[in-house]
């Protein structure tokens, strides 16, 4: 399981990269992963320190540090 989950907190890092600051709805539809690995994958970057994560409205908003 880690694996996967740290593949795909770099798709997620490479997706922000790419596309600048972006909602945790739509990472999770333009990935097509399920919440419980986008929570796992965001909490992994949020750990090591390389995104922040902010609270905009009813959702949250992803960007790079």
């Amino acid at each position: 399981m880690d694996e996967i989950i740290g593949l795909t907190a770099g798709s997620i890092w490479n997706y922000i990269n790419e596309n600048g600051e972006t909602s945790a709805i739509k990472l999770k539809a333009s990935l097509g992963i399920s919440n419980r690995l986008l929570c796992f994958s965001l909490g992994w970057l949020s750990r090591e320190q390389k995104v922040l994560i902010t609270e905009d409205g009813l959702t949250f908003k992803v960007s790079l540090r």
